[in-house]
């Protein structure tokens, strides 16, 4: 119900903006040119669709308020296709950085924007993606405060690349740092693993396959903030296992934190169509995207509280408990598979499928 409610807002927000009728339906090198063009371009839709008081002064940059510790985070988003099952380029590249904001214990505030835009885009995709990004800032509650609008010839770029940077006032209570991790702590992940990958792969060319799987992006900063409320310090790491997926995640915090890590297969979630399509595919769940679950490492203590809290948690109700921090096997991450058996989970080599955020 949750899920069906967050598309019936994407929906509403879709008919409360309707395309404005403009004298151009594709975007050309002259809107990248800085000039009358340009202005078209950005007040037929950026200015206009994500105004604030900050972004109407139309300046260079963006003078803004910021008190005490505060997070900086930098994304590109060069995704194909770029609309897919669930979202599209623009909600995609909001929620990244929305959440590489969140998983630093911060609470985001304001986003720049940049795109670099391939001539030919059409104005309805390029109007389409706008929506989506405004969506995204709105139900994470964040501001375009600035950004910028290049333009590039046909064949030089794939549609529309996105650069976004974020800003965040660090949460009171947080205290993210890989050097608070320590043997005993729980690993818990938020979500089903793999869904963004698997819906991406399922619309790529030569790829493609019947599903109605959806892409996973979404903003986590709320969630995070909430548990963050509960249980401040005893929240020693955060982290969103986008490329590279969550074994590519585990293998890095076991090397950093000089700790061994112990996962279950039996406790790690994934949803059936996805574990299905990763089957077809040959791919390993752990190594396959996500774009709208993270993995927080807890003291041992409140480890079952804080399932029981992130589990009544809208889009965290397949959280789990996947693995313990141990002292054994420094640097290594040991799976135990579902029939007993145990291997080593490596860093992901190479790419399994390119250009997925």
């Amino acid at each position: 119900m949750e899920v069906k409610s967050h598309k019936e807002k994407k929906i509403k927000m879709q008919l409360q903006c309707p395309m404005p009728k403009l004298d151009f339906e594709v975007i050309t090198l002259g809107h990248g040119s800085g000039g009358l063009l340009t202005n078209r371009l950005l007040d037929s839709g950026v200015f206009d669709l994500l105004k604030n008081e900050v972004l109407d002064k139309r300046h260079d940059g963006a003078t803004l308020n910021l008190n005490g510790k505060t997070a900086f985070t930098t994304d590109s988003f060069v995704i194909s296709p770029i609309f897919f099952p669930g979202g599209n380029i623009g909600e995609l590249a909001v929620n990244g950085t929305v959440n590489d904001l969140a998983m630093c214990g911060a609470i985001p505030q304001y986003l720049s924007l940049g795109f670099i835009i391939e001539e030919g885009l059409t104005m309805k995709e390029f109007w389409d993606i706008l929506v989506a990004i405004k969506f995204a800032c709105d139900q994470a509650g964040v501001q375009v405060v600035t950004g910028d609008t290049k333009v590039v010839e046909r064949g030089k770029g794939d549609k529309i690349f996105i650069n976004t940077t974020g800003l965040g006032a660090l949460h009171p209570k947080a205290a993210i740092d890989i050097a608070h991790v320590k043997a005993g702590d729980k690993i818990i992940v938020s979500d089903n693993l793999a869904t963004h990958g698997i819906a991406i792969m399922s619309v790529r060319e030569g790829l493609e396959f019947e599903t109605t799987i959806e892409s996973d992006s979404r903003n986590l900063n709320h969630i995070v903030k909430t548990l963050l409320d509960d249980f401040g310090h005893d929240i020693h790491l955060l982290r969103d296992p986008t490329r590279g997926g969550v074994g590519t995640v585990l293998t890095e915090i076991a090397r950093d934190s000089r700790l061994g890590i112990d996962i279950n297969q039996k406790h790690i979630p994934v949803d059936e169509q996805v574990y299905g399509a990763c089957e077809i595919l040959g791919l390993d769940p752990l190594y396959v995207a996500n774009e709208g679950i993270f993995l927080a490492i807890v003291d041992g203590d409140v480890a079952d509280e804080f399932l029981k809290k992130i589990k009544s948690l809208t889009h965290c109700q397949n959280a789990s408990i996947i693995g313990e921090m141990v002292e054994t096997h420094p640097r290594q991450v040991i799976l135990t598979s579902g029939i007993g058996g145990k291997r080593v989970v490596n860093m992901l080599v190479g790419e399994q499928l390119p250009r997925i955020c």
